[in-house]
């Protein structure tokens, strides 16, 4: 629950602060700047601590960065006036399908390697499992 959390916290960061790349003009106002490089250094961080936590890479960035760009297409088309053609609208649908197809695949990957834990556990009876010892 905490990783996610954290993952949350990771986008919602980033969102902010490439929102706030526009309102920084091209790194020429102060403010808007230092929240865009501090969100992102933030934003990142707090990734770091999610792969730490034993999230896989590849399911951690396809959720970072597909609803990133979901909700700034969102946003944009919400509050900045930005519009959604229909084909960019298809488009964050097979994103979203991509990063599904990550997660339903490592949580497959995961049960699989659990299985495969349990087996060798079964047949070795030292009190430490085969796949902690190091070589």
């Amino acid at each position: 629950m905490v990783t996610y959390l954290l993952l949350g916290l990771a986008i919602a960061v980033e969102v902010m602060a490439t929102l706030s790349l526009r309102a920084s003009e091209g790194f020429s106002r102060l403010l808007p700047s230092i929240v865009v490089l501090g969100g992102y250094g933030l934003s990142f961080f707090l990734l770091s601590l999610v792969l730490q936590r034993g999230m896989d890479v590849a399911v951690v960035y396809a959720l970072w960065s597909a609803t990133g760009i979901v909700a700034i297409a969102a946003i944009g088309a919400t509050f900045l006036g930005e519009r959604l053609t229909s084909v960019q609208i298809l488009g964050i649908a097979l994103i979203i399908a991509g990063v599904l197809a990550l997660e339903l695949g490592a949580r497959h990957v995961s049960s699989a390697a659990h299985a495969s834990r349990v087996v060798e556990q079964q047949g070795d009876s030292r009190s430490t499992p085969r796949w902690v010892e190091k070589h």
